[in-house]
């Protein structure tokens, strides 16, 4: 089978797991029913593929509908916000000290390997720090996907059950003409791809977030991608997660699962608590706080508080945040490893 066969496969594979889900009402289903069709598919032989093109036009959509849900109102929100960001900021920073220190006192990690295997979100930069010898490669990307894995799986549940907004859905707003959206993608991916080259962290996704925001709060664009089109986008970004699974072997994984487990579960601890103290602080609702302080991957939170139907400008507002946040917070970390011996 080449290369085509293993793509359509496994675009076919993540749809139906998808439509799956979506079926059953599973929260964020596009997302998990993608992502656990594809992971299954690969345990039983399927060689998942997801061209780098189709991946970054799926991060652009999911942008584009973030952008969609941020107007001139948002300037006058920020103050509103302001102490939900410093939130944002304490519990990343206790999140990944914790972190660290589980896995260098409990596991043996060397402090990089520990460091780039705890950042909460921006997978692909920290791997690539590890592949430039910054650590163990391959302890990190697996301790890195079981992060991602856990955290897809659980957190749109457990914001579910804390509850969602009664307007839940994919667009918030009018959906956006398909010249609108062609003319976007037109120009945002080549900026995006360019941006990426420049190892800007998560660049489809803040480029699609940015080029939205700044048209709708112009005046110039309403409304959102097609609720069909996002629903690709999520598909597609549960298969790219899927394909990474497929891409590291069953005794990496059993060999740092424990370790995976404990630290997820204690980070998710430290991020609820923080996101408690939040939501007694500003009132605002538990389940967009959680998503917002949640410490997975950006593209995985962001999508899954789109899909939820939480406040876009928010959830925008706090990965952009979080984004600016690691760009420093990793390195500082990698910096100070005598003050975490």
């Amino acid at each position: 089978m080449n290369q085509t066969m293993h793509t359509a496969a496994t675009l076919v594979v993540a749809l139906g797991g998808a439509a799956v889900a979506a079926l059953f009402h599973v929260p964020a289903g596009a997302l998990i029913g993608a992502l656990l069709a594809v992971a299954a598919a690969g345990a039983f032989g399927l060689k998942a593929r997801v061209p780098m093109l189709a991946r970054d036009m799926a991060f652009l959509l999911i942008g584009l509908s973030l952008g969609a849900g941020i107007d001139a109102s948002v300037v006058a929100r920020l103050p509103e916000w302001s102490l939900s960001l410093g939130g944002l900021v304490l519990s990343l920073v206790s999140t990944m000290a914790v972190s660290v220190w589980l896995l260098r006192r409990l596991y043996g990690l060397d402090h990089e390997t520990a460091v780039l295997a705890s950042a909460p979100g921006t997978m692909s930069n920290v791997i690539a720090l590890a592949s430039e010898g910054r650590g163990d490669v391959t302890t990190v990307m697996v301790l890195q996907l079981i992060r991602l894995v856990l955290l897809v799986t659980c957190v749109p549940p457990v914001a579910a059950l804390i509850g969602v907004p009664e307007a839940a859905g994919l667009t918030p707003h009018a959906v956006m003409p398909l010249w609108a959206v062609a003319l976007l993608i037109a120009v945002g991916l080549p900026m995006g791809r360019w941006l990426a080259a420049l190892k800007v962290p998560t660049a489809c996704l803040m480029t699609g977030l940015f080029l939205s925001a700044t048209l709708h709060a112009l005046g110039a664009m309403n409304g959102s991608a097609a609720p069909w089109l996002v629903f690709g986008a999520f598909s597609i970004t549960g298969a790219v997660i899927g394909t990474r699974l497929n891409a590291i072997r069953l005794r990496d994984v059993l060999r740092l699962f424990s370790a995976g487990l404990v630290v997820v579960g204690t980070v998710s601890v430290v991020s609820l608590l923080f996101a408690l103290g939040t939501r007694a602080l500003t009132g605002l609702p538990l389940g967009e706080i959680l998503v917002a302080f949640a410490p997975g991957g950006v593209e995985a939170m962001a999508a899954i508080g789109l899909a939820l139907g939480y406040d876009p400008a928010y959830v925008a507002a706090h990965h952009f945040a979080r984004i600016v946040i690691l760009v420093g917070l990793v390195p500082l970390f990698l910096g100070r490893k005598s003050a975490v011996s």
